[in-house]
């Protein structure tokens, strides 16, 4: 008995977050969003954040902000087209495009527009 109390306590230590591990380590800075609509369905998303872990942090940020732009334009759906990075003075930029539409498009990185709006919501992550 006294094998197994021993046991599961080891265990359940490892589940404890690492003080200054990498939970702790994402701490985002949101700078904002421009929105610009390039032409018909086609809209251009410029974010800028620090602290971002990876580039799909970023991403992520982009795809929030074209998934509320969409719901406020009456669409329910999006399409990534590209997005380009960069670092400037220790900033992470993001250069995205996006179509809008009121039914899911054809491609292969389609979003939902009010189920991405709700999990960036859930997870922090500012939209338009």
């Amino acid at each position: 008995m006294i094998r197994a109390a021993l046991i599961s306590s080891v265990m359940l230590a490892g589940c404890a977050p690492i003080p200054g591990g990498s939970a702790d380590a994402f701490n985002p800075d949101y700078h904002g969003v421009q929105t610009s609509l390039l032409e018909g369905d086609l809209v251009q998303f410029h974010v800028t954040m620090s602290g971002a872990r990876a580039a799909s942090d970023v991403d992520d940020y982009a795809e929030c902000a074209a998934a509320q732009y969409a719901l406020i334009r009456g669409y329910g759906f999006a399409r990534h087209v590209r997005t380009k990075m960069k670092h400037e003075g220790g900033k992470q930029i993001a250069d995205a495009v996006y179509t809008i539409s009121p039914s899911l498009p054809r491609g292969l990185r389609t979003i939902d527009a009010e189920v991405v709006v709700a999990n960036c919501e859930a997870n922090g992550i500012p939209t338009v």
